[in-house]
């Protein structure tokens, strides 16, 4: 087995996604997806705390997404367009080639619990760092903390049907659709 390899993370994540999908999540151990990768399970472990950490490592460069843009943003900028701009830079997280990787791997945390409320956790923390950063600018409460629930709905709404099937449009292009959908709801067309 291959001591070191480059690109060693993302062929364990790409190997146990395949297993957990043809063999079962249950049914697949840390030991057959290091040898599936041909690495060590010592390497597994360098890589990811745990089995389930291969299906969420990522979470700070998920939450630097939409925060980066959030930080970087004019001072004057107002909260519907930091999460608008949030959203925006989400897209770039989730190019259209990631998707099948994307419906497997969902299908795989909807099918599980325990995957799920994980899943959930992860969305609750990027509402709070949403929070957090929006303060930090000065936004004030309630409106920060309804702009980060806000983005975290109409991303969870956008992924949600990013990876329905028959799906094709950008992630964007349906985050889009979504912010204008929120935006005739709070101040419809006349």
């Amino acid at each position: 087995m291959a001591r070191w390899q480059p690109g060693t993370r993302e062929r364990l994540q790409a190997t146990a996604l395949q297993l957990f999908a043809s063999h079962g999540y249950d049914q697949t151990t840390v030991a057959e997806i290091a040898a599936a990768a041909e690495v060590t399970e010592r390497t597994f472990f360098r890589h990811f705390a745990d089995k389930p950490e291969v299906l969420f490592a990522g979470q700070d460069d998920f939450l630097g997404i939409f925060t980066g843009p959030i930080e970087s943003a004019p001072a004057d900028t107002a909260p519907f367009d930091l999460v608008r701009l949030a959203l925006d830079a989400s897209g770039a997280f989730f190019p259209d080639e990631r998707r099948p990787w994307s419906r497997t791997r969902q299908g795989i945390i909807d099918a599980h619990p325990a995957l799920g409320e994980r899943e959930l956790g992860k969305l609750a923390t990027l509402k709070v760092r949403l929070g957090e950063v929006l303060r930090d600018r000065g936004v004030p409460e309630p409106a920060a903390t309804m702009a980060a629930e806000t983005a975290v709905t109409v991303f969870h709404l956008s992924f949600a049907q990013w990876i329905a099937e028959g799906e094709d449009r950008s992630f964007s292009a349906i985050a889009h659709e979504r912010l204008d959908a929120l935006t005739n709801l709070v101040h419809p067309a006349r």
